[in-house]
C-alpha cells in the first residue's frame, strides 16, 4: 500500500491515507475506524494506525474511534486561529528567515506558476510551513500542526479549484518577506488565507444550492 521509495515512518504515510479517504469522502461521517482491520488493509501493525488515529482526533477528523465531518462553523472558527497564528508568523518571517529559506520560498512560488497539482500541492505547503517555523514559537508551530488536516482540506480545494489570484499572493508575500516589511507581510498573509476561506465557504455554498 505504501510507496516504495517513500522513506517516512510508517505512522506518516498511514496517516495521509487515513486523512485522505476521510478528506475525499471515502471514509464518510460517523465510520467506525477499527485498528486491526485497517492495519491489516495497509499492511502493517496496529501501532503506526493507532498514532495515525491519535493525530487525526487532535485533528478534530475523529472522535470517539469515528469519522467527524467539521462543519462550516468548525472551519471558519479554524480558520479565524489560522489567520491569527500565520499573520504574526508572516511578520517574524520578515524578521528572521535566512537567504537559504527565501530562496525555499521563492522555489515555492515558482512551483506554483508551473508545476501539476500534486507538486502544487506540497508547494504550497512548503511555502505555509517556512513561514510558520519562523515564529520560533513551539506552541504556535503545534496548534498550526493539530489543524493540518483541514489545511490540507482547504489547500486541496483551492488548488484543484484554481483560486484565482493564490499564487499571485503567495508572490506578493515572499517579496513582502524579501524586502523585510514585517506589517505588509502580516497584512498580505491574513488577506490572502481569508481570501482561502471566502472561496471555499462560497464552494460549499454552491454545493448545499445544488442538492
Amino acid at each position: 500500500m505504501f510507496g516504495s521509495d517513500d522513506s517516512r515512518p510508517a505512522y506518516h504515510q498511514s496517516y495521509e491515507i487515513i486523512r485522505d479517504k476521510i478528506l475525499n469522502g471515502e471514509l464518510p461521517s460517523g465510520t467506525k475506524i477499527v485498528e486491526e482491520k485497517v492495519a491489516k488493509e495497509l499492511g502493517v501493525s496496529r501501532t503506526p494506525i493507532r498514532e495515525s488515529i491519535r493525530k487525526l482526533e487532535l485533528e478534530g477528523l475523529i472522535a470517539n474511534k469515528r469519522v467527524v465531518k467539521p462543519t462550516e462553523t468548525d472551519l471558519r472558527n479554524l480558520f479565524q486561529v489560522r489567520i491569527l497564528l500565520e499573520g504574526y508568523s508572516a511578520l517574524c518571517a520578515a524578521s528572521y528567515l535566512k537567504e537559504e529559506e527565501l530562496d525555499s520560498l521563492h522555489k515555492c512560488v515558482e512551483i506554483g506558476k508551473k508545476g501539476e497539482v500534486e507538486e502544487i500541492m506540497k508547494a504550497n505547503e512548503r511555502f505555509h510551513e517556512v513561514i510558520v517555523q519562523a515564529s520560533h514559537n513551539p506552541v504556535m508551530i503545534d496548534i498550526i500542526d493539530r489543524m493540518q488536516s483541514i489545511i490540507y482540506l482547504f489547500r486541496r480545494t483551492v488548488v484543484n479549484y484554481n483560486r484565482p489570484s493564490l499564487i499571485d499572493e503567495h508572490e506578493k508575500i515572499y517579496e513582502a518577506i524579501k524586502s523585510r516589511d514585517g506589517k505588509e507581510a502580516e497584512i498580505l498573509m491574513k488577506n490572502h488565507l481569508q481570501a482561502d476561506l471566502d472561496f471555499c465557504l462560497h464552494l460549499i455554498g454552491n454545493e448545499k444550492n445544488n442538492t
